[in-house]
């Protein structure tokens, strides 16, 4: 057997990685120019991320899906959310090969491209009142377009930024780009806020809400320039190269790393779990079955965003001093217990409402902080790029892709309880990847 196949087999410990198993190289990079790159770029991804959530709570059942009762037209407009997760993993092997023939600028260039002209699109789209039902097909045509363009936005920055950080402080560097997430949450809830509030509902629904996809597709082009400056710098890209953060095709890395793909998919899902069914599943609860403001509502999310940005610095603190598996493995202990509750505060009116929204983005940040070192810790360095990129894919697919759709499909049919199993389950699959991972490791040591 080949080194490389050897290797392929055998996962090396989160926490050996975070205390220096990297090799170094004499040209370093200065790990804050990286960082300012990598949060601008996740920034602008989870905005138009955020603002289409959103949107497919507040707007599209009743521009889309008119003529169908409410609960209906958001189920159906969750089923559509969820396109551009599956969508998601086929837009980073088709990437891949585009960067092995043009490079990495090109594919990060098409990429962004179709990301902004898929959300632009959305913005211009008539409604099924012009259209008919051909406006839906081309919601969902647009949807997937975002789906693959976010699956050719990888840029390998964030491994960057790991592998460049101090010792000691890898924890804390790896969190740095999970910070785009509460702050395109923030923006995009805010700037909903207003909108709705500010406007007539009937305002709202003509034209308000295609404002924020305008804004997401101004923060894209900004995104663009700014990310393609860093990543076609001299220095920059010699690292790129140095670190081995080349894409390999999505077969070989399937036949030589699938376990490894298996572990870090499955290490994050408590964390990808837990992320919409405090993002977008309350605000449709809210919308449909309490008496709740949506205005105020969104302004708790606000205040929750902001609890989850602070929660992810200190993840990047516990993760650094107790190791990064022990922090995940914790954290998704926490979620399990937090699971329980999760049914008496979402029915326990506007007091239990906000207390599991504020509590959960607390868990969130804290869990969602370290989930990207899951990732990136077991490959071998060939193919942790490609590593990196195709295991978040899956784990956004598996944990976090229709969980929407089932947490308010089940239980505005079912009942609230269906929420807990979800997140009950998520919890469990990641303990189980964590302590199959300590498994191969203790075995190789034998």
């Amino acid at each position: 057997m080949s080194s490389i196949s050897q290797a392929a087999t055998l996962p090396i410990s989160f926490d050996e990685r975070q205390h220096g198993r990297f090799p170094e190289t004499e040209n370093h990079v200065d790990p804050g120019d990286i960082a300012v790159g990598v949060v601008i770029g996740r920034t602008s991804e989870y905005f138009d991320f955020f603002v289409y959530g959103i949107a497919s709570v507040l707007v599209f059942p009743a521009v889309f899906f008119p003529h169908m009762q409410r609960l209906d037209g958001t189920l159906w407009s969750f089923a559509l959310f969820a396109l551009a997760f599956i969508a998601r993993p086929i837009g980073t092997v088709v990437s891949m090969a585009i960067q092995r023939r043009w490079g990495r600028a090109t594919k990060l260039t098409i990429a962004l491209f179709l990301l902004g002209s898929s959300t632009a699109g959305i913005a211009f789209l008539p409604g099924t009142a012009s259209l008919g039902f051909t406006a839906v097909w081309l919601l969902a045509a647009l949807r997937i377009g975002q789906g693959l363009a976010l699956g050719g936005s990888w840029d390998g920055l964030p491994s960057l930024l790991a592998m460049n950080a101090p010792k000691g402080r890898r924890g804390w560097y790896a969190m740095l780009g999970q910070l785009g997430a509460p702050i395109g949450f923030i923006l995009a809830s805010a700037l909903f806020a207003y909108l709705y509030g500010a406007l007539s509902h009937a305002d709202f629904l003509d034209y308000g809400w295609r404002y924020p996809f305008f804004v997401a597709f101004a923060i894209n082009v900004v995104a663009l320039f700014a990310r393609l400056r860093l990543v076609v710098a001299e220095d920059v890209e010699e690292q790129l190269n140095q670190r081995e953060l080349e894409p390999v095709s999505a077969t070989e890395l399937v036949r030589t790393q699938g376990a490894n793909v298996f572990i870090g998919a499955f290490a994050a899902l408590a964390s990808y779990a837990l992320f919409h069914l405090v993002t977008v599943f309350p605000l449709s609860w809210i919308q449909l079955y309490t008496e709740q403001s949506i205005v105020g509502f969104l302004l708790i999310q606000v205040l929750g965003g902001f609890l989850c940005a602070a929660s992810i610095a200190m993840s990047g603190r516990l993760a650094d001093r107790y190791g990064r598996r022990r922090t995940l493995g914790t954290l998704a202990a926490m979620i399990a217990v937090f699971s329980g509750f999760a049914p008496t505060l979402l029915d326990g009116g506007t007091l239990g409402q906000d207390v599991f929204i504020l509590l959960g983005f607390i868990l969130l940040g804290l869990s969602y902080g370290q989930s990207s070192g899951t990732v990136t810790a077991n490959f071998a360095p060939r193919y942790r790029y490609t590593g990196a990129a195709l295991t978040s894919d899956i784990a956004w697919l598996f944990g976090a892709a229709f969980a929407p759709l089932v947490a308010l499909g089940l239980s505005a049919h079912f009942g609230l309880g269906y929420v807990s199993v979800y997140l009950l389950s998520g919890a469990a699959c990641t303990l189980g990847a964590l302590g199959l991972n300590r498994a191969l490791e203790d075995r190789e040591r034998d």
